[in-house]
């Protein structure tokens, strides 16, 4: 039934088409110079009329989607909005006679351009009084109805190009997580970071622990795989000298979906030579609460009933710290922490000590890190591409930064020893039967050069616009977020 309805419609859309067409108007429009952002203009229009000046010296012109639209016979009254909100457009007989046979074919979701004498309403309400109209693009398809938003998730994620424009809060969200990707990169700029660019397709998959999409390049006939990280190949550029590197690009993990996880999302990775975890630590909280003092209207953020504060200092607690806080077992008791295991109900026989210890962790301390807190020293046996405490070689120089029971950074004081790297390579490597584990020569290779003592940040952008957004779906924050097939 509602599909016959949306074909009824949008026959009758397309008749209007033809007689716009027969009309001698091109419905898909041509170039529109001159025009101007709705915001900007009634801006400019608030400003000079404060200063005195005649309303009626001032003209304006504007482009964007029809989202209401009020015929009252020789007066059609027209909402207009463009990405940076709406303006009223005012069409008069007496004013565009000669287009009115076509003013009266246009219809909601039909994009446009106006240009005339701006002025206001009756009620005070700033309006464009139009002496002339271009068509720039004719809707086919019905709008959400009602017009006020479409409301369907689902369809929202897959229509996006709907959800723009149908739902402004959503345009102003991506138009935020624009500016503060912009706002990381002046920040790091500004403190002598090089942005650079790393492969995409990979011949080893390496930098962390995850499933590859594999593809093939058929002039090579050679498998290669999108990457899961970048880390190896920007600590490859701290090997060749370049001191203060970051990327912010794509990673690939063939693994599944839900709130927090979309197989292809945005990563930032920054690494600095001669510093270690302790600076990525302070260079992370910085970054996090300026861009928290930017965007967010508080430091204090709340969220499906969590109030969190994301103003500084932020804890600094130990993994052990933390495990023996929430599960009530010393990380050295593997006895006790087995028995923990099996009380949350795990599988634990067949499991390495150090596997069962960290999913003892997840289980009992992830989901109570609310505010902003470093878990610092994971254990060495998790961490191959990181330094060891030289106090205690039990514990690795890693941190994690969860906020809002999510984990958001990830970051090491990086291992550097071509010899303990390779081993651990070997022990990671050893017993697995993926054909995919590989070792990455090159890159053991490129230590033996000589790689400078340095700290390395990896920060998942898309969950810090869900931060400093309160959003609560990854989806929400990814333009084009990957879903299953309609109706699968």
């Amino acid at each position: 039934m509602q599909e016959e309805k949306s074909n009824k419609f949008e026959e009758q859309r397309q008749q209007k088409l033809e007689q716009i067409r027969e009309l001698g108007v091109d419905p898909y429009g041509q170039r529109y110079d001159g025009n101007k952002s709705a915001e900007s203009i009634k801006a400019r229009f608030k400003a000079e009329s404060t200063q005195g000046d005649d309303d009626n010296s001032q003209t304006a012109c504007c482009a964007g989607r029809i989202v209401l639209l009020r015929d009252i016979g020789k007066l059609i009254f027209i909402t207009l909005r463009d990405w940076t909100g709406t303006i009223q457009i005012g069409l008069s007989k007496k004013l565009l006679s000669e287009q009115w046979d076509f003013l009266k074919l246009l219809e909601l979701g039909d994009v446009i351009g106006a240009s005339g004498q701006l002025g206001k309403t009756r009620t005070g309400e700033i309006t464009i009084w139009a002496d002339d109209v271009r068509m720039l693009s004719k809707s086919l398809l019905q709008p959400p109805e009602k017009f006020h938003g479409l409301a369907d998730v689902d369809m929202r994620y897959r229509q996006r190009y709907v959800d723009l424009w149908a739902n402004p809060e959503v345009m102003e969200l991506f138009k935020k997580r624009s500016a503060i990707i912009s706002s990381i990169r002046n920040f790091l700029t500004e403190r002598e970071f090089v942005e650079v660019e790393t492969p995409m397709m990979q011949s080893i998959a390496g930098g962390a622990a995850a499933k590859p999409f594999i593809t093939h390049h058929n002039s090579l006939d050679m498998d290669l795989y999108l990457r899961i990280a970048p880390e190896l190949y920007l600590k490859r550029l701290l090997v060749g000298g370049m001191e203060k590197v970051f990327e912010i690009n794509r990673n690939f993990r063939n693994e599944g979906l839900s709130r927090r996880h979309n197989p292809e999302f945005t990563m930032m990775e920054v690494y600095q030579s001669y510093a270690n975890y302790e600076v990525m630590m302070d260079l992370t909280e910085s970054l996090i609460t300026s861009l928290a003092e930017k965007y967010c209207e508080s430091t204090t953020l709340e969220f499906e009933g969590m109030t969190i504060d994301i103003s500084g200092p932020w804890r600094r607690a130990s993994y052990a710290e933390l495990l023996k806080e929430h599960s009530g077992c010393d990380i050295n008791d593997i006895a006790a922490i087995r028995a923990k295991a099996r009380e949350l109900g795990m599988e634990e026989a067949g499991m390495a000590d150090a596997v069962v210890v960290n999913e003892v962790f997840e289980a009992t301390v992830e989901q109570s890190l609310i505010n902003p807190t470093f878990v610092i020293d994971y254990p060495a046996v998790l961490c191959p591409l990181t330094k060891q405490k030289k106090d205690n070689p039990q514990f690795a120089e890693r941190f994690e930064l969860f906020i809002r029971k999510m984990e958001l950074a990830n970051a090491y004081t990086e291992l550097n020893d071509p010899a303990v790297q390779e081993e651990n390579f070997r022990i990671q490597l050893k017993g697995q039967q993926d054909s995919m584990a590989t070792m990455d020569h090159d890159f053991v290779t490129a230590l033996k050069y000589a790689m400078p003592p340095a700290g390395g940040l990896g920060i998942g952008i898309d969950r810090l616009i869900m931060i400093l957004t309160g959003a609560g779906s990854i989806r929400d924050v990814i333009l084009f977020p990957q879903l299953k097939n309609a109706g699968s």
